[in-house]
């Protein structure tokens, strides 16, 4: 008689490899679980589970839930910045490259991005952290707007509005599918009133 169980009986874990560290594999699964189900109704347990670690381990790394939540806010890809981008003496360019980068980056953090504005609204530690990530958009775009030589009196408020354009283009297309266009007729604008 074999002792061996059948193979169903314990599957093995596909959501986390253990040559993954602990603490990334409880991210990792708070950040499907949260996405799928939201933060509210998602225990630890669950989390912990998917993870495939003991629920005090997951205690053990974030002391609290909602500590969860804010370490995820630091998955974000980092801002990019404006002077990687710009382009010496063409606006438009420039500002057509930021905007690539960020939507690259925006793509590849869609379902975290995604979840944390949703969050947002009742977790501050999350609102402040995307509130620094949009004053870190802005100053992307200022950076653009000086190295192409713009008028340094009308950077500020040029600034301050693109970047509220593209932060909303990037909040308006987690709601949605379809292609997001690369703001060419907005930002030709926006480089001609500089020029």
């Amino acid at each position: 008689m074999s002792s061996t169980a059948p193979p169903s009986a314990t599957p093995p874990s596909t959501t986390a490899p253990q040559d993954v560290p602990t603490r990334e594999r409880i991210l990792d699964a708070a950040e499907g679980l949260f996405a799928e189900h939201g933060f509210d109704a998602t225990p630890t347990s669950r989390v912990a589970e998917r993870a495939g670690v003991p629920k005090g381990l997951v205690h053990y790394y974030f002391r609290r839930k909602p500590d969860l939540l804010e370490a995820l806010v630091d998955r974000l890809p980092h801002p990019v910045r404006g002077a990687d981008v710009a382009v010496p003496g063409d606006l438009h360019a420039g500002l057509c490259a930021l905007v690539r980068e960020l939507d690259r980056a925006l793509d590849s953090s869609a379902v975290l991005s995604h979840l944390l504005w949703r969050e947002a609204d009742t977790h501050p530690a999350v609102r402040d952290a995307l509130q620094r990530r949009s004053g870190e958009l802005e100053e992307a775009v200022s950076e653009v707007l000086a190295v192409a030589g713009a008028d340094p009196g009308r950077t500020r408020g040029a600034a301050r509005l693109l970047a509220a354009a593209i932060g909303h283009r990037h909040a308006v297309a987690r709601h949605g599918d379809e292609e997001r266009d690369g703001m060419e007729d907005e930002l030709a604008f926006v480089a001609a009133a500089l020029a």
